[in-house]
Order: C-alpha cells, then structure tokens, then sequence
C-alpha cells in the first residue's frame, strides 16, 4: 500500500533572542482596559511559571513569512536529495500574510505559496502552490492534505511549510503577546511504495459555535483601535477547550491506527503553553488507564522557541531528527502521534511510522 512518507525537513529559527526581561518596562492591561495592579517583575515571574517560556525568537524588520519559510523550504529539499523541479504541491500554512514591521499591512496576494516557488526558482507550471489558514494546527492539516493528493494519485511530492511571524500582531499591552514568536519549518513528503513507513492515519475536528471567539484579533488591551488589529486570545477558555477536547482527538485517531498505545515513541504536540501541553498528554494517558508517562514521551522547546503558531511541530520535528533536544531522536520504526490545537477552534492529530 502506498504510504505517504517524510523524506526531509528544514527550518528557520530567526536571529533575535528576545529573553523575558525583554518585557521589564512593559506596562500591561486587562481585556477591560484597566491597568494590571502588579508589577512587571511579578507578572514576567508568573507567566514564566505557567507557560514554561523563556526565551522566543522574532524575525528582523524586513523578513517576512514567505521568506523565512523558504529558508526552511530549502533546507528540507536539501535533506531529501531531491529535484526542486519534481516538487508537485506547495502548501503554506500561515495565519497572517507577509508582514515587514509590526502593525504592516497584512500582504496576502499573491499567495505566500506561490513566492516560496519564486524564491525557490521553481520553473514547473505543475507545481501548483496555495496557502492554508486553519490557525496553529494548520502545518498539520498542510500535511493531511498533501497526503490526500498523494494517496489520491495526484502528486508524488509535496512540500509543506509552516511560517509565522507573529511579532507583527502583538499588542504590547497585553501579557499574552509574550507567548507568540516568530519561526519556520518545513518538509518534503513523498509516495512511498516500500515498507508500511509513513502517515497511517489521521482525524481532524472543529468547534465553531461560542469556541469561535476564543482567539481573535481585536485593538490592544489599553484601547487603542489599531489597524491591522492584534492577535487576541481568551486564554482561560483556550486551556479549558485544548483540556477538554485534544486528549480525546488524539485517542480517537491513535485507535483508528489500529496500534497498541504502549508502542507508541513520542508525541509532537504544538508548542502553545508548557503546562498546558503537559496536562494534555497526561489526560490522553489516562484514557488507556495509563498513570505514570513513558520516558522522553513528549520532546519541547517552548522554554526557548515561543510559541511560533504553525511552526512549532515541524520545527520541534526537524530539531529532534538533529538531536537539538536532549538525547531524544528517531529510529526507524518509531511509531509517533502529531497533534495541534488553535483558532477556529481546532484540532488535528495524525499517526505515523517513522
């Protein structure tokens, strides 16, 4: 049976470290447009706690999504071995367009797909590039539908980028904005006729009803109506959401795999908020009965990446493959779990064989 199969990855982490002391002279407000009555140092302290973040990466003024997910792109074709010219589908998951400084106009058109060929140098009419908005899991669902064409038979290699950069669309006044970062990461899928190594299945989910407003965009926290308006989130809502739902997406599409949960390796799970991703591992464990986590199961690099929106799982996968985190890597065989959940709401998981 054809298997749709990771041949190579890339990725590109930006240049500017930015620490959390970055943030000491920030004043910050509550959604009301009060003004918060605790310190900085105090708030800084408690958001490090929580979230588990310390550092996160911006791009510089002047480079954009589509650039720093060529970046990547090239890095991932480079990895595969491939001809650029043979690549038959690009897909870009990004949420907010090419953005050159903070409060840029959102540039969308032509697509950032279509610039990533530009820049590659990509000459083949039957490359066809589009975009993909579908909030943090949308690498994830970039993925899902490059393997749809693949076992469709209507390509045999596919290049899937996630590039953000959120630094654009913070709201200086708000405390979440030192959650999100900037980054990119990439890969190159391919039909694979040999073995059973590549995606075995996957499922996806949406909630549109009151879930629809848990991340937004509106004007900042200390009331100012700008435009282009801020990347905005009810964060009690999302944690309570992700708490609720992921852990039973995820075991709905494991057990679709037809595998036994105790031959499962690791879990690249978006990187949103360290707690939070902890919760929702352990959650998924005790739906097998299963109290104490295996070893190494979750890899993380949200303690120095941010949170990067699409970036985050192709650029944790690509720094595991190139012993970045720790001791963790994959052999062949491995069997893992993809899993992201973002705005819409919504939430995609896949299985695969490394």
């Amino acid at each position: 049976m054809a298997r749709s199969k990771i041949t190579g990855t890339g990725a590109h982490i930006p240049s500017q470290n930015i620490a959390n002391d970055y943030f000491l002279n920030y004043i910050f407000f509550n959604n009301d447009h009060t003004k918060l009555d605790q310190s900085s140092e105090t708030i800084i302290r408690k958001f490090t706690a929580i979230t588990g973040i310390e550092q996160r990466r911006y791009a510089p003024v002047g480079m954009v999504a589509s650039d720093i997910g060529t970046l990547a792109a090239e890095e991932a074709i480079t990895n595969a071995a491939i001809d650029r010219e043979s690549i038959d589908l690009i897909i870009v998951a990004h949420n907010y367009g090419d953005m050159k400084y903070p409060g840029a106009p959102r540039d969308m058109v032509p697509s950032l797909a279509s610039r990533v060929k530009y820049n590659l140098g990509i000459k083949n009419t039957n490359c066809i590039p589009y975009d993909l908005i579908f909030g943090c899991p949308g690498w994830l669902q970039a993925l899902i539908q490059a393997d749809l064409a693949i076992r469709g038979g209507d390509a045999e290699t596919c290049l899937v980028i996630g590039a953000e950069t959120l630094s654009r669309v913070l709201d200086p006044s708000d405390r979440d904005s030192m959650i999100f970062s900037d980054g990119a990461g990439a890969c190159i899928i391919q039909r694979s006729l040999t073995g059973d190594k590549g995606i075995i299945n996957a499922a996806v989910r949406s909630d549109t009803a009151d879930e629809l407003g848990y991340i937004f965009s509106a004007g900042t926290n200390k009331g100012d109506e700008l435009e282009p308006r801020c990347i905005k989130m009810n964060g009690r809502k999302v944690y309570e959401y992700a708490l609720k739902n992921v852990p039973q997406a995820m075991k709905e599409c494991f057990d679709k795999s037809g595998r036994n949960i105790s031959d499962l390796k690791m879990i690249f799970l978006h990187q949103a908020n360290e707690k939070m991703d902890e919760a929702i591992v352990a959650r998924f464990f005790e739906l097998y009965d299963i109290k104490e986590l295996p070893e190494n199961i979750m890899p993380m690099n949200i303690s120095m990446m941010g949170n990067s929106s699409v970036a985050t799982i192709p650029t944790l996968l690509h720094q595991v493959l190139n012993g970045e985190i720790g001791t963790l890597h994959l052999s062949e065989g491995d069997l893992i779990l993809f899993a992201s959940v973002g705005a819409g709401m919504n939430i995609n998981a896949i299985t695969y064989q490394w």
